[in-house]
């Protein structure tokens, strides 16, 4: 997983009861692009260092945006 800033970090819930979140990165830690990340979630504005997991991807654009064909793959 590799991203820059300005990209955006999605993660999917693994329950069903667990909604999307997702936010922007807004710092790297490492120059190559390689995790971790600080992200600014959408949800609530917090600001977290991350480490995705296999429930997460790294998008270009806005979230809403992503279209289906996205997801998948």
């Amino acid at each position: 997983m590799r991203a820059r800033v300005g990209n955006w970090l999605v993660v999917e819930g693994t329950r069903v009861d667990d909604g999307r979140r997702e936010g922007q990165i807004i710092e790297l830690r490492h120059s190559d692009g390689s995790p971790p990340y600080v992200v600014r979630w959408l949800d609530n504005g917090h600001v977290s260092l991350v480490f995705p997991g296999p429930d997460a991807r790294v998008v270009e654009g806005p979230p809403h945006a992503v279209s289906h064909a996205d997801r998948a793959g």
